[in-house]
């Protein structure tokens, strides 16, 4: 799901070390699940412990983090918190896709499918509060911030980029940040060169940075114009959005009636000659991202990771390497002796 105007957003490719130094709030969620859908065996089956309880998550968490703090980059975490009402017609869609998937992996699974299994079997993945629960226990032993969102953690994140100077951009690969008014959009924040798509493929990947002000530079439209457009091409609260209107289109319509109000009109009128009509609330939906629900009462406290807690949790709980996990850490540990002795130079 997810707002879907890939094709007409301008991006700039960036390296890793353009973000060195950099305060980055995280959509904690949509990383998750990234983790729990592409970590898994051939057949699909997700990491384990020797207890049965899926891993990737934690793994993902892990490696890819203690990289990107090795980058010299500062992570905020930023999870979700009550969805608003309106995202239920998302969750049904998704539901109604992994029911399918579901059928579609015992099928393959009879036949003995493996790629087939892989496939479907990344459509089925599920984060669960357990997992939420593991996954801030583990940031926290990594010294990471983890701020709780009251409810969207994109909307929470882009307020938090948005207000606070200290805080460079959002982290994520959907696109809702921008109708939230984050200033800026960091996608693919991996040390990874290549991706597996939902349908097994592998395609290249580098870190692409999104800049708001250019988003309207360039498509020629305000941030009101914006939002109109991303309600009319679908969003998470409606899902589809105008049967009909892609991103183009929409773009073309928000050009030229400029006002929410008038951009609406206009469809709605289309609509009806058509003989039919908005199946949405298009005025709930703009509220939603023009006043998100988000709050300014959050602590961001930066600390030092701690060995015996990440021994504990992936080690001593989910069988990790304690020797990949000990040569993680010592990593850090170097990075951040090296950074201390650079800021010291500085000084003479």
């Amino acid at each position: 799901m997810g707002l879907q105007i890939s094709e007409i957003v301008p991006r700039q490719e960036i390296s890793l070390q353009d973000l060195k130094g950099k305060i980055i709030a995280v959509d904690a969620f949509n990383t998750i699940y990234q983790f729990l859908s592409t970590i898994r065996q051939p057949d699909g089956t997700p990491l384990m412990d020797s207890k049965h309880r899926i891993t990737s998550h934690l793994s993902g968490l892990f490696y890819r983090t203690t990289n990107l703090l090795s980058q010299g980059m500062k992570l905020i975490f930023v999870f979700d918190g009550m969805p608003p009402e309106e995202k239920g017609l998302t969750h049904e869609a998704r539901q109604s896709v992994k029911n399918e998937a579901q059928i579609k992996y015992e099928h393959a699974k009879e036949e003995g499918n493996t790629e087939a299994m892989g496939k479907y079997a990344r459509q089925l993945t599920k984060l669960t509060s357990e997992m939420v629960d593991e996954s801030k226990e583990l940031l926290h032993a990594l010294g990471i911030p983890v701020v709780q969102a009251p409810s969207e953690g994109e909307a929470q994140a882009s307020f938090m980029c948005h207000t606070n100077e200290m805080i460079y951009t959002v982290a994520s690969q959907d696109y809702d940040s921008l109708l939230f008014s984050s200033p800026r959009l960091v996608q693919n924040l991996t040390l990874a060169r290549k991706r597996r798509t939902s349908a097994g493929n592998f395609v290249p990947v580098y870190p692409e940075l999104i800049e708001l002000e250019k988003v309207f530079n360039s498509l020629q439209i305000t941030h009101e114009q914006l939002i109109s457009l991303g309600i009319l091409v679908g969003t998470d609260y409606n899902p589809g959005g105008v049967k009909g209107i892609g991103p183009k289109k929409a773009l073309a319509l928000v050009r030229q009636y400029k006002q929410p109000t008038l951009i609406f009109s206009a469809v709605e009128k289309q609509l009806e000659e058509q003989g039919t009509g908005m199946e949405f609330d298009w005025q709930n939906i703009f509220e939603l991202f023009k006043k998100p629900d988000v709050t300014d009462n959050y602590e961001i406290k930066f600390s030092n990771a701690n060995i015996e807690e990440l021994s504990s949790i992936l080690v001593d709980k989910h069988d990790f390497s304690e020797e990949r996990i000990r040569s993680a850490f010592d990593k850090l540990e170097k990075i951040k002796e090296q950074q201390k002795q650079s800021d010291l130079k500085k000084w003479f």
